[in-house]
């Protein structure tokens, strides 16, 4: 991508400025389905997985990695959406994020869930979602998928499974869709 590319982020706040992709779709697509053999590799029955996106990032690589997981097993694993506005620990610092709905259909008790997200940064939503969790089960084990590592941890959360680790600046921004992974800025005066 020579140019600076746009691209809407009306959720999350500013406009988030490409400087470059990183990921094409095909390697978007690559990874999932190798993360969704590694998922499968440690977790032999897919019946016992509950796979939850996390709002709003996680729900397309949830959905996609849970339709893998299906084509490969050839079980269906249960899917969920898990939005962890009112669990941050920022709340008082930052404006409330916008708010997505929660829907989780089943009891998370004694399943195994694979909770993911598009790109983990310092952890904190990570542990938003666990808190979040609780109010839905008690479940057997957690294991977490992202798209992204890009680094800076503040918490000690390490992913499961991960599609491509990709250390970054604090000041630059990474963009994950099913579509590509871009990394660039975020422009807050769009």
């Amino acid at each position: 991508m020579e140019h600076e590319d746009e691209r809407s982020t009306e959720e999350r706040g500013p406009t988030f400025v490409a400087k470059s992709q990183v990921l094409s779709g095909d390697d978007v697509s690559r990874a999932l389905t190798r993360m969704a053999h590694e998922i499968i590799e440690r977790n032999h029955d897919v019946r016992d997985l509950s796979v939850i996106g996390l709002q709003t990032g996680g729900a397309p690589f949830a959905q996609r990695l849970a339709d893998l997981l299906e084509d490969v097993a050839g079980e269906v694993p249960s899917v969920g959406l898990l939005d962890v506005s009112f669990y941050r620990d920022d709340l008082s610092l930052n404006p409330l994020p916008l708010s997505s709905r929660t829907i989780i259909e089943h009891d998370l008790s004694g399943r195994t869930v694979v909770l993911v997200d598009d790109v983990l940064f310092t952890g904190r939503t990570v542990r938003a979602a666990l808190n979040a969790l609780s109010d839905w089960g008690r479940p057997a084990s957690v294991q977490l998928a992202v798209m992204v590592d890009r680094g800076h941890r503040e918490l000690p959360i390490r992913p499961d499974y991960v599609g491509k680790n990709l250390p970054t600046s604090r000041n630059e921004a990474i963009l994950a869709s099913l579509d590509g992974v871009w990394i660039g800025t975020k422009d807050p005066t769009a």
